[in-house]
């Protein structure tokens, strides 16, 4: 019998290697299971939903001083840049250039109205005839005084005659020396001559009144003619236009030696020594406006000190136009029609509760919040204030120290309570 021998003596056993990587995955897809589905598992078990911590802010409820205020665009312009108009009809000449620099009661320009020179001329010669009529009105006057103090010497005379006469016919009638006719005729001519004098001193007295009221007349004739002589020469005297104050000469609004017309612009100085804002502030703040308000103005990463000093008393575009002052004069790098951003101060009040102000006065409606307790966010019902540009006041619902979600609301859709997840 022959044996043949198997091949186990040519075999080698080869020994298994682990998959290290597989129980890696697995180990991973665990972490993974319990850290993500477990919990997502559990929340829809017990039926509240989650949001998860980065897809929301949270702020703490605070409680101090609360700043109403709005925040609004703003160009800056020179407070002062009167526009200068022609102050007659004539020919303009000019004695400055635009971008001039022009000191307070400097000539900028002239008006030449040959319709008005002729016109201050006439008058001159109009004051001069009244003035001329009341000296000669004073000299007739003097002549007339004259004449009357003679005339009423005259009756004085006649008087004192008339009575020596009567003396004499008394005594001559007591002494039966003069007849009783001779003594009648003697007593008429001493009423006569009486009467005479009386009516000379009224009639002296009543033309001295008569002549105060001519005098008077004709003064007050040349007081009138001189009020328009002095009002020509002052406008004649304004056909040489100045300057109203220190600055830069803005645009000329005629040509060199073009005729202009009566209040017609002429050109403009503009003062570079103050400087103001002017801003468009919207309609709903209207009503919170009042003359003397604070402001900031912030220009070149520097915040300015300024005052709401004019308001529009209307409204254009859903806009209301206010002007703010700088309080700092001489303040540099301030040009012309600049555009700068102005924080007008509507309101302070004191121990206010108070958030910042976020997405949840929109998406909420200024009616609810969610306050955040441990990792639940729960809805809860408020009253809010009044909003500035970063706070926005707490009226009732809130306690300090709260932890509020004052981001967009609508990730929890109005859920009662919501799970905060990391």
């Amino acid at each position: 019998m022959t044996y043949i021998s198997d091949t186990s003596a040519q075999d080698t056993q080869i020994e298994k290697k682990r998959n290290y990587k597989l129980y890696v995955a697995v180990a991973i897809g665990i972490v993974i299971f319990f850290t993500l589905i477990v919990p997502q598992l559990s929340l829809w078990v017990s039926g509240k939903s989650a949001v998860r911590l980065e897809n929301i802010r949270i702020a703490e409820v605070k409680k101090g001083q609360f700043i109403r205020d709005i925040s609004v665009q703003g160009r800056v312009v020179a407070s002062k840049r009167p526009t200068l108009y022609s102050p007659a009809q004539g020919t303009v000449t000019y004695l400055v250039t635009p971008g001039d620099t022009v000191t307070v009661g400097e000539s900028l320009a002239s008006i030449d109205s040959p319709e008005l020179t002729s016109l201050l001329a006439q008058e001159k010669s109009e004051l001069t005839r009244l003035q001329t009529q009341l000296d000669r009105e004073k000299i007739q006057v003097k002549k007339q005084d004259l004449e009357q103090e003679n005339y009423l010497g005259k009756a004085l005379v006649a008087l004192n005659a008339a009575k020596r006469e009567m003396r004499r016919n008394d005594e001559g009638h007591k002494n039966q020396v003069v007849s009783d006719i001779d003594f009648q005729k003697a007593k008429d001519d001493l009423e006569n001559a009486q009467r005479e004098y009386r009516l000379a001193v009224k009639e002296v007295a009543l033309l001295k009144e008569s002549q105060k009221f001519e005098i008077k007349t004709r003064a007050l004739e040349l007081e009138a003619q001189q009020v328009i002589v002095t009002e020509l020469q002052r406008q004649v005297a304004s056909l040489s236009i100045v300057s109203p104050v220190a600055g830069i000469v803005g645009n000329l609004a005629a040509e060199q030696k073009n005729s202009v017309t009566k209040n017609q612009p002429l050109l403009s100085v503009v003062d570079l020594s103050q400087y103001e804002v002017e801003v468009n502030i919207p309609e709903n703040y209207a009503d919170d406006l009042a003359l003397g308000m604070g402001a900031d103005l912030m220009l070149n990463g520097n915040v300015y000190k300024g005052e709401l000093t004019a308001i529009s008393p209307e409204i254009v575009g859903g806009q209301v136009e206010g002007k703010i002052r700088f309080k700092e004069k001489n303040i540099k790098g301030l040009r012309q029609n600049q555009r700068l951003t102005s924080r007008v101060v509507l309101e302070e009040k004191s121990d206010v509760f108070y958030l910042p102000r976020g997405q949840f006065t929109e998406s909420g409606g200024g009616r609810f919040v969610y306050v955040v307790e441990e990792d639940i966010a729960v809805k809860k019902s408020i009253k809010l204030g009044s909003k500035s540009l970063g706070q926005v006041e707490v009226i009732s619902g809130l306690a300090m120290g709260e932890k509020v979600v004052i981001s967009d609301l609508d990730v929890f859709k109005e859920a009662g309570s919501v799970r905060i997840v990391q």
